[in-house]
C-alpha cells in the first residue's frame, strides 16, 4: 500500500505565495504519476497539476498555467506545488494523489491513492 502525506497549507492575501509537499510512502514502486487536486466547497473536484513520478512532463490545468509549479524533490517520491500570484479563486482544500497508470492526466478516476488535504485560502 502507499500513503500520501501532505503538508504546507494556511491562508495568504492574494498576490501571495504558499508551497505544498506531498511526500509518499509504502510500494512506490508501483506509481507512475502525482498529482494536486483541490475541491473547493460546493464544487467538484478539480485537476491542478500532475508529473510523472520520474520527475518529467509537469501538466497544468489551464486555471492555474503560468502561477503554479509542480516539481519533483530532491527527497525520493515527494512532490511539491508552488504556488505564486494567489487568487481568492484558489482557495480550496488540496490534495495530493498518486497513481500506477500514466495515461488522462488529470482525470481523477486514474488516482487511486489519495492523501487527507491541507487548505488552501486567499483572501482578498
Amino acid at each position: 500500500q502507499v500513503q500520501l502525506v501532505e503538508s504546507g497549507g494556511g491562508s495568504v492575501q492574494a498576490g501571495g505565495s504558499l508551497r505544498l509537499s506531498c511526500a509518499a510512502s509504502g510500494n512506490t514502486v508501483t506509481l507512475r504519476r502525482m498529482a494536486w487536486f483541490r475541491q473547493a466547497p460546493g464544487k467538484e473536484r478539480e485537476g491542478v497539476a500532475t508529473i510523472y513520478t520520474a520527475g518529467y512532463s509537469p501538466y497544468y490545468a489551464d486555471s492555474v498555467k503560468g502561477r503554479f509549479t509542480i516539481s519533483q524533490e530532491k527527497a525520493k517520491n515527494t512532490i511539491a506545488l508552488q504556488m505564486n500570484s494567489l487568487k481568492p479563486e484558489d482557495t480550496a482544500m488540496y490534495y495530493c494523489a498518486a497513481s500506477p497508470l500514466m495515461t488522462t492526466p488529470l482525470n481523477h478516476y486514474t488516482y487511486n491513492v489519495w492523501g487527507q488535504g491541507t487548505q488552501v485560502t486567499v483572501s482578498s
